[in-house]
């Protein structure tokens, strides 16, 4: 039986996550996840954590003028927060990966080509007879929400979903074919 063993979502595009027992899903992903991006005051450019990989260090708590305040003395230069209106890049509503994937990462066993750095993942799955890989073209039922799994990401751990059915899901929900 797979199981959802940890909910995160990332406020702040490219600073460390929140940690939730349970989260709303709509229609484009996780209630609050990847609401604000970071943007230097001196050139209106999006800082991203490629680029920027203090980023990653520094927790947010919702608070839009406190979080810049934060960013800001992290990356020593004078930052504010913007709505993004719409998923980065392209992403996914939803990035689901397996603490299996992310073992076999942690050993250095990754697909040719992929990264095994940390994937920023909204979910974290216990499957102990499955891959996520193999659920691309999928939907699954996880708490109330219903996914429609569409692809793999760039960097090769977990799978991207979009939200067929908004809903719940909560640490300990069981993932099942919708």
């Amino acid at each position: 039986m797979a199981t959802v063993v940890g909910i995160s979502v990332y406020p702040v595009r490219g600073c460390a996550g929140t940690a939730l027992q349970r989260a709303d899903v709509g229609p484009s992903g996780l209630s609050g996840d990847r609401a604000w991006a970071v943007v230097a005051d001196a050139t209106g450019e999006v800082v991203r954590g490629k680029h920027a990989p203090a980023l990653a260090g520094v927790a947010v708590t919702g608070d839009p003028a406190a979080d810049a305040a934060a960013v800001a003395q992290a990356l020593g230069e004078p930052v504010r927060l913007e709505p993004l209106a719409a998923r980065p890049d392209g992403g996914a509503a939803v990035h689901l990966v397996s603490r299996q994937a992310l073992d076999r990462a942690a050993a250095g066993v990754v697909p040719s080509g992929c990264g095994a750095e940390d994937p920023r993942a909204n979910l974290v799955l216990d499957l102990p007879a499955d891959d996520e890989r193999s659920w691309v073209g999928r939907r699954l039922r996880l708490g109330t929400a219903v996914l429609q799994v569409t692809r793999l990401p760039k960097h090769c751990l977990g799978v991207y979903a979009e939200v067929a059915e908004p809903g719940t899901v909560a640490v300990g929900d069981e993932v099942v074919p919708a």
